[in-house]
């Protein structure tokens, strides 16, 4: 149970390279203001609609910046495998591990967090009430945190457990599979 504890959190780790990769590249474009504007990009049928400057930029990115959406939904999808994943990390430790209950928890805030800093699902909820640029934060912060307790827990776990050089392909090679059936 313990190697196949490890085998998890090896995984996550490479989500959340995947998820840092494909974030950077999304915050070259990302506008993080609640500014309201009106939306005058590619996308004819909302030419004219009111809508916070966050989330045209995320319309921008998926409609004109080459492979934008290719890269919005990687960040997608490697984001909900971080979760699961956490899920499962913390199952198999049975809730004993407080890195992983930490884990969990800032994985599900990462997200929620995400959500909130393009203005998308949160807006017209109590929770929309907050500005963008604090949600886009809260974000960064979370991700941060995020990865520095995978990066602690895989350093014990590893000297726990040595990781040989086909746990490390098994590992990958599971991430990579996931993504493209997720």
């Amino acid at each position: 149970m313990e190697r196949a504890r490890q085998l998890v959190g090896e995984m996550l780790i490479y989500c959340f390279v995947i998820v840092l990769l494909t974030g950077s590249f999304l915050a070259f474009f990302y506008t993080p203001s609640s500014e309201i504007v009106y939306y005058d990009g590619s996308y004819t049928p909302l030419h004219g609609v009111p809508m916070s400057a966050a989330y045209r930029s995320a319309f921008e990115i998926s409609f004109e910046v080459r492979g934008g959406l290719l890269v919005r939904q990687a960040h997608h999808s490697s984001s909900i495998l971080l979760v699961l994943g956490a899920v499962v990390w913390t199952l198999l430790g049975g809730f004993r591990y407080v890195f992983a209950l930490l884990g969990l928890g800032l994985s599900l805030l990462a997200g929620l967090s995400g959500y909130g800093a393009v203005d998308d699902l949160l807006s017209g909820t109590f929770l929309g009430r907050l500005s963008t640029p604090w949600w886009y934060g809260l974000h960064l912060l979370t991700a941060l945190g995020l990865g520095a307790v995978l990066v602690i827990s895989s350093r014990r776990e590893a000297a726990r457990h040595p990781r040989t050089p086909q746990f490390v392909a098994l590992s990958f090679g599971l991430v990579v599979l996931v993504i493209f059936f997720l």
